[in-house]
């Protein structure tokens, strides 16, 4: 049986820290900032940890155990 293969979308998109928390982007972060706040684009620019529900679905695409 061959090696599962790491997603590579995922793989671009998705950290997992030492305590197993998937860090991500924001969304609303990359176009049409002239109509959002500086405050609102500081807040952006900060990673985010994937809530409890997506986890499991993203350690499954980088082949991570639980």
């Amino acid at each position: 049986m061959p090696k599962m293969k790491t997603h590579s979308g995922a793989k671009k998109r998705f950290k997992v820290t030492g305590g197993g928390k998937v860090k991500a982007r924001h969304a609303f972060s990359s176009h049409i900032l002239e109509k959002k706040s500086p405050k609102r684009k500081r807040a952006l620019a900060a990673p985010v940890m994937l809530s409890d529900h997506d986890t499991p679905r993203v350690k499954k695409l980088l082949g991570v155990g639980k």
